[in-house]
């Protein structure tokens, strides 16, 4: 194959799956609730039912809802698996499927946030799903159009949009992979000290 034979838009789809189907997938899976919630920090951000938040604003349009401050703090606040996920499944995920490949608007202000880990997955596999059908019916030259006015820099080609979508997933999921190690060495530690 050369490279005007070179299929982009199954490589930039592959540089993802890859990662999900190798390395991110399988470390996701089972995630039980306390787990989802838990903070190793005092005053995490974390996706909270309503009114249980003590965050500068609180937002989200079902029982649960997300910690949230505009401008953020600086430093920001740790968060939590179930902020992260939520992050990714609403800001990474949702808001393009929206802008981009005719999916429900969606916003951190208007999500209904997963109560327990096992919903938060099934959000993130649907939101999966559909982005990847969205850069798979881009072919090649929907890579080249310009992500206009929907997106911070709308001069950039959807090419590099599907780029930093995809190295947003692999840094804030294996942040999430992480975070599930430490969990499970600080609880192996708390029940060693205290059988």
């Amino acid at each position: 194959m050369n490279a005007t034979e070179f299929d982009w838009n199954r490589t930039l789809r592959e540089q993802w799956e890859f990662h999900w189907n190798h390395q991110i997938k399988t470390r996701l899976d089972g995630l039980p609730d306390d787990e989802y919630f838990w903070s190793p920090v005092p005053n995490a951000w974390s996706i909270r039912p309503r009114g249980q938040s003590t965050a500068p604003m609180h937002v989200g349009a079902g029982e649960f809802a997300i910690d949230f401050a505009f401008p953020e703090p600086v430093p920001p606040p740790f968060t939590t698996i179930a902020w992260r996920l939520g992050h990714v499944i609403v800001g990474v995920l949702a808001a393009r499927n929206a802008s981009h490949f005719g999916a429900a608007a969606a916003s951190y202000e208007t999500w209904e946030y997963a109560g327990t880990g096992a919903e938060a997955l099934e959000q993130l596999q649907t939101q999966l799903d559909i982005w990847l059908a969205g850069v798979r019916s881009l072919g090649e030259s929907g890579l080249r159009e310009l992500v206009g006015a929907k997106e911070p820099y709308p001069e950039l080609a959807m090419a590099d949009l599907v780029l930093h979508i995809h190295r947003e997933l692999i840094h804030h999921l294996s942040e999430v992979a992480l975070l599930r190690d430490l969990y499970t060495h600080t609880r192996s530690v708390d029940i060693q000290a205290n059988p």
